[in-house]
């Protein structure tokens, strides 16, 4: 049972991904890669109110199948190299730098804030 809960989250988190990545990246006129970055910082949002309180299976729905298919290490990954090997240095060392200082932040905010709506 809980395979399929993760595959139910994974089903939803998958297509918000590219919905979000796209929609975002579509209202900015820069290389730097804002859809990825949004959906990452919002998966640790999320991941880290969940972490804080939600009951296992939600946990496996929404942290582990939704928020492990919306984020996206390897996306980001690529994108910093593209950066850097088409001489878009800064952009790229800006990427890596926001992307971790920001999702871990969002992460502690999310645990925070879960804490105080569930106790």
């Amino acid at each position: 049972m809980n395979w399929l809960l993760v595959l139910a989250g994974a089903m939803a988190g998958a297509p918000l991904r590219y919905l979000t990545d796209r929609a975002v990246q579509a209202r900015h006129d820069s290389v730097f890669p804002w859809g990825t970055f949004a959906v990452n910082v919002a998966g640790s949002l999320l991941l880290g109110i969940l972490t804080a309180a939600a009951p296992s299976r939600l946990q496996l729905l929404l942290g582990t199948g939704l928020c492990g298919a919306l984020t996206t290490y390897s996306t980001f990954s690529y994108e910093t190299l593209t950066l850097a090997r088409e001489g878009a240095r800064g952009y790229a060392v800006a990427n890596a730098a926001l992307s971790v200082v920001c999702g871990l932040g969002a992460a502690f905010a999310g645990v925070a804030l879960g804490r105080g709506l569930w106790g």
